[in-house]
């Protein structure tokens, strides 16, 4: 009996030790699920505020084209010769639009 008393961790530092694990859980999740994911939406209406008339963009359904104008929550696109629709600043894709535009600038250098 005397042995099991001895093994015996008191209350008050296990309880201390389940906060602390709880509390790292809680820390490791902010840093590689929420921050992230802010960082990416801060990253994502930057861009849609900085396009500009004559960019190539593709939507997220990859639709290629170009803008013809930009209003404040809509754009107009030119995807064949006389062919304009018009799409609403979300439906940009950033990564994609971003790749299009690189491909675009070490093509014509």
């Amino acid at each position: 009996m005397l042995t099991i008393l001895l093994q015996a961790t008191p209350e008050g530092a296990n309880l201390y030790s389940n906060f602390l694990f709880i509390g790292l859980i809680i820390l490791v999740f902010y840093f590689f699920m929420v921050r992230p994911q802010q960082k990416k939406a801060k990253d994502q209406k930057k861009f849609r505020e900085e396009l500009k008339r004559g960019m190539n963009v593709v939507t997220v359904g990859g639709l290629h084209g170009r803008l013809l104008s930009v209003d404040d929550d809509t754009v107009w696109i030119e995807v064949d010769k006389g062919l304009k629709l018009k799409f609403d600043k979300v439906a940009i894709a950033v990564e994609a639009t971003s790749r299009v535009n690189a491909n675009t600038t070490t093509e014509t250098t």
